[in-house]
């Protein structure tokens, strides 16, 4: 397979708001256990949005943006042995650790202090190609396209937090707080559980809270025109839900709901707060004894899940892929997931290349 010395990326070239350009840089050269990937689709995530408006405090410049993303292999170093050119994968994050550490030493690798991820340190996927490591590659099912694989790195950061973190069973009531894509996936992953879920959200995601019911959802909450309250204790007999999954960052929204917990009740903080301090609701969680519990990102242990999920057919691609774009066309789709009115956009790197449009 031919593969060409220059690339189109979309690259954040410095520090601040904006400094984002489609450019073109060389295709990275391929040794040892690394894997050239020829990028299919890249997911915006709130990182990169973060990232194009200077709030992102990790990123290094230049940088290549994009984190969730699937493709097929096109060359590997001389020392992979378990996946090939032609093979269709995605890839987790993790471009490399220290190694060394008792959190490598465990595979945790989303807590190593010295962790390079793709797309916040390492070159990442808004590209032709993006350079990944074996390790982190992980081989499709042939029922999973491309676009659901897009969708891998988002729905392995909720089962890390919904399997791995705080563990749920279909005897549960699941509060989800925030229906957006982390809201959405989580929705999809407890109600193929078999778990009675209640998603919240304001007057402005009703169309996410519509999707939120068509997914399954038992209860969906504007909580600017309805008691959330009420709502929640009428529907577990004025006990309150067992489970918490907060995806919205949102400190009011996570005061409103920490005494909708049953108490002893577990709250799972999944959703990124814009500030490293806030005003919590402290003594709910020491009068009700409240597990609150945090999650960061994703290790290997969710990833064989998520695509298990995919393949399964538990999580639903055209409810929640709602706009592509193609690669020339990054400002119109950053600007669209900006809106707010989009649920999950993504970027077509390849268009053109048949052997990706087989499978999108």
């Amino acid at each position: 397979m031919d593969i060409p010395t220059k690339m189109k990326a979309v690259v954040k070239s410095e520090a601040g708001y904006d400094n984002m350009s489609l450019q073109e840089i060389p295709v990275p050269e391929v040794k040892g256990k690394q894997v050239l990937m020829k990028v299919a689709y890249t997911g915006i995530c709130g990182t990169d949005i973060h990232t194009f408006k200077g709030e992102y405090a990790n990123a290094v410049t230049p940088l290549v943006l994009g984190h969730e993303f699937s493709g097929k292999v096109v060359a590997v170093g001389d020392e992979v042995t378990k996946v090939k050119p032609g093979d269709r994968v995605t890839s987790e994050t993790t471009f490399d650790t220290c190694g060394e550490c008792v959190y490598c030493k465990n595979k945790e690798y989303n807590l190593c202090e010295n962790r390079s991820g793709i797309g916040t340190k390492a070159n990442g996927s808004m590209a032709n190609y993006v350079l990944t490591r074996e390790e982190s590659v992980h081989v499709l099912p042939d029922n999973v396209s491309y676009k659901l694989a897009a969708m891998s790195e988002p729905l392995a950061s909720c089962v890390h937090a919904m399997y791995q973190k705080t563990p749920f069973t279909l005897h549960d009531t699941v509060l989800i707080i925030g229906p957006g894509p982390m809201g959405l996936l989580s929705l999809q992953i407890a109600k193929e559980i078999g778990a009675f879920t209640i998603v919240s959200g304001i007057t402005k995601d009703s169309d996410r809270l519509e999707i939120a019911k068509e997914l399954g959802a038992d209860i969906v909450v504007d909580t600017q025109k309805e008691d959330l309250a009420k709502i929640v204790m009428e529907a577990t007999n004025g006990v309150g839900v067992t489970k918490v999954y907060d995806c919205s960052g949102a400190t009011p929204a996570v005061n409103a709901a920490l005494p909708l917990l049953k108490k002893g009740g577990t709250f799972q903080q999944v959703g990124l707060f814009a500030k490293p301090l806030n005003e919590l609701d402290e003594r709910t969680i020491i009068q009700h004894e409240i597990t609150y519990v945090g999650s960061r990102s994703q290790n290997p242990y969710d990833w064989p899940i998520a695509i298990h999920l995919e393949a399964k057919g538990a999580i639903n691609e055209d409810k929640m892929v709602t706009k592509v774009f193609d690669l020339d066309h990054w400002r119109e789709a950053f600007e669209a997931m900006m809106a707010g009115k989009e649920l999950k956009v993504l970027i077509a790197s390849n268009p053109d290349d048949e052997t990706l449009n087989q499978h999108k």
